[in-house]
């Protein structure tokens, strides 16, 4: 059986705390790995010694630091394929989707390379009679990213990149359920010539949370999970006086408009639906076509197009277009869900539940769902089911399909699609929602812009990647000067101002 470890200090380092996980491959059912659940003791030893290597690659110039990333990115291009196939083994997902998983972490990295300029600060000469003043961007010093199963290399790579491009020491604590990948990132890191120390890797459980959060030379944490966790998360953290970005679950509607051509929109949903097997944050669960002639249309091009989509495992290629659910207990709380839209009176019109594939039956399949005539107060449509799942619910307005998306309590991503300009800029400038696409299903920003929710699905002010991540992980000094020869003589007993 092989075993997964931490890596600390950039070396792999066995467990000790005796506490271990399984490791399934999602497509087989089978166990094929364990990995170690670190104690406290564990991780106290990991953070003493990011704490010990951050200093030095702190005070490191950040034209240096940018070229770990420039080198750090050229390593992920030479192992693609291995990176993505030990992503797929362990998730399920296909290897092209696995291979987009790491390139959306990877431009993550590039934008890193920008360190030096995203890092510099303000200066103003003759702020006052011989007075200048500037400001610097410091790194924090240790900080902490908890990262979730569905995205082992995006969201990590998310979290350690500007961190470490801005001068901190990170541990990572990814998900038990795919932990191969982060460590093998890791490894790359160093391999790119970032020093031994300055990025950890700590697998573990709830008790490696607690110590993360509690651990006073912890200064930040970034975590992305279910909105319940994520609460907590900030909750904790913030008492202790962490700087803390979480962000939550989501429950993602596309609006499809009359005018709307109706290809593009049914394209657009059984790719943004049912692709990872809807184990996306940025998944569309909900549409919401506007007007009874326009559902009636929708769900005859949808239907048999659900009907055909191709389920297989990883080893398939290019020819799955999603695979297995996570864990046997993923298939069991999505098959739950099902049931209980039918039990609520929701139209079932494609019945995924009985799928099973020949030679992989004790696999974690479920076929892919789609509901008709779902009511906003149906539980399929109030929580996150995060599987392949969509639910149709039909507005007879395009005010009632707006207030849907603004009233639900998760407010992740959203989506119009419609051929009308006024609409679409009327839905962007009205809608709460942290994240919109028009004519564009999954609105995911590009590396260079940032990526964060509103309302439950996101806690904390300052969002994932681009500028916003080199604010979260830093902090701002800003010093004052003034030299002997413009200093009058005599004690001030005033607040200085500039007059």
């Amino acid at each position: 059986m092989r075993e997964i470890g931490h890596f600390i200090g950039g070396e792999h380092v066995a467990g000790t705390s005796g506490r271990v996980a399984d490791v399934f491959n999602p497509a087989t059912g089978e166990v094929e790995a364990q990995v170690t659940l670190a104690s406290k003791a564990e991780l106290d030893a990991a953070i003493e010694n990011a704490k010990a290597a951050q200093p030095a690659w702190g005070a490191t110039n950040p034209q240096k630091r940018a070229r770990v990333m420039m080198k750090f990115v050229d390593l992920l291009h030479r192992d693609m394929d291995k990176l993505a196939e030990a992503l797929s083994r362990e998730h399920g997902k296909t290897l092209p989707d696995a291979k987009g998983d790491i390139i959306r972490g990877l431009e993550v990295a590039e934008f890193c390379i920008g360190a030096p300029h995203l890092l510099k600060g303000e200066f103003t000469e003759g702020a006052g009679p011989g007075i200048d003043m500037h400001s610097v961007r410091q790194p924090l010093g240790v900080v902490a990213g908890i990262t979730p199963f569905n995205f082992p290399a995006m969201i990590p790579m998310w979290k350690f990149c500007p961190a470490v491009a801005c001068g901190n020491a990170f541990i990572l604590k990814p998900s038990e359920r795919d932990p191969s990948v982060p460590i093998m990132l890791a490894e790359l890191m160093l391999e790119a010539g970032l020093p031994a120390g300055v990025l950890n890797v700590v697998n573990g459980d709830k008790e490696a949370v607690d110590g993360i959060l509690d651990h006073p030379d912890i200064m930040a944490v970034g975590f992305v999970g279910s909105t319940a966790i994520a609460e907590y998360v900030y909750s904790r953290g913030c008492a202790a006086g962490k700087r803390v970005q979480c962000f939550g679950g989501a429950k993602n509607h596309m609006l499809i408009m009359p005018d709307a051509d109706m290809d593009q929109a049914v394209d657009a949903l059984v790719g943004a639906g049912y692709g990872a097997a809807g184990e996306r944050c940025m998944a569309v669960s909900v549409a919401v076509p506007v007007g009874e002639g326009t559902a009636d249309k929708l769900m005859e091009k949808l239907t048999p197009r659900v009907e055909n989509l191709k389920i297989a495992p990883y080893t398939a290629g290019n020819d799955a277009d999603f695979g297995p659910l996570v864990t046997r207990d993923a298939y069991a709380r999505v098959k739950g869900y099902v049931d209980k839209g039918v039990e609520e009176g929701a139209t079932l019109a494609v019945d995924g539940r009985n799928f099973s594939m020949q030679g992989y039956e004790n696999g974690f399949f479920i076929g892919a769902c789609l509901f008709d005539n779902v009511t906003r107060d149906m539980t399929i449509y109030k929580e996150e089911i995060f599987g392949p799942v969509l639910s149709v619910v039909r507005a007879k307005t395009y005010e009632e399909g707006l207030d849907l998306a603004m009233s639900h309590e998760y407010g992740n991503g959203v989506a119009i699609f419609t051929r009308d300009g006024d609409t679409a800029r009327d839905f962007a400038a009205r809608i709460n929602i942290g994240m919109v696409g028009v004519n564009v299903p999954i609105p995911v920003p590009l590396a260079y812009y940032t990526f964060g929710g509103w309302k439950r699905s996101g806690f904390g002010d300052l969002n994932q990647h681009g500028p916003d991540a080199f604010r979260f992980y830093t902090r701002t000094k800003t010093i004052t000067s003034r030299w002997p020869s413009g200093i009058k003589e005599g004690a001030e007993f005033v607040i200085p101002t500039m007059n």
